[in-house]
């Protein structure tokens, strides 16, 4: 499997991309249909949500599964199968980690659709998708497709599928485009739909 595409610019991350990625990822979520509301103060959600981004990204860059393009404009972290998105040690400080980082109200929310996306999860080995997006300076320019096109050429050398759960609709069709097929869904609380996709090994 290599381990860089130069014509695309991707790469696999390192610590010293952490910053940018969690730039990206802040950028691109701000105004997610289900995580913009989760932080409902537009003022604070910038500092919360890196912080919460910065979590997730910080965990997995210990495998080498998470991908950049060449100046983080897009980012994928991905969950090899058998992994998980936090250590031992950050999920048993998470709830701690976002009542210090929000309030209790928000945190209870979180900790209520973090459940329903673990439940949603398959059980069969898989590599998951946890986190995706392109800075919102850098959107319309197919680099976020290009690095996931990429990433699934990886996955499909190990002959694995690919799971992910799409928060937003408008989504949906890009993913379906690169092989992803309707795998079920939840409700959030606040009622927003979220959209899971599962795309086989070897397609």
């Amino acid at each position: 499997m290599a381990i860089d595409n130069p014509l695309l610019g991707v790469r696999v991350a390192t610590e010293l991309d952490i910053d940018g990625i969690v730039e990206t990822f802040t950028s691109a979520f701000f105004n997610d249909p289900l995580w913009g509301p989760t932080f409902p103060d537009a003022t604070l959600r910038p500092t919360q949500v890196a912080a919460f981004w910065r979590l997730f990204t910080t965990s997995a860059i210990r495998y080498p599964w998470t991908f950049v393009t060449e100046h983080c404009e897009s980012a994928s972290l991905w969950i090899p199968a058998g992994g998980e998105d936090l250590t031992r040690e950050e999920e048993d400080s998470f709830e701690e980690f976002l009542v210090e980082i929000a309030d209790r109200q928000i945190a209870d929310n979180i900790l209520s659709i973090t459940a329903l996306f673990a439940a949603a999860r398959p059980t069969e080995p898989h590599y998951y998708l946890s986190l995706f997006g392109t800075h919102k300076d850098h959107r319309g320019q197919g680099s976020g497709m290009a690095l996931l096109r990429e990433n699934l050429a990886r996955i499909d050398a190990l002959n694995a599928p690919a799971y992910l759960e799409s928060t937003n609709p408008i989504n949906i069709k890009r993913y379906e485009s690169v092989g992803f097929q309707g795998h079920g869904g939840f409700t959030a609380p606040s009622g927003h739909v979220v959209t899971t996709l599962w795309r086989p090994a070897n397609l």
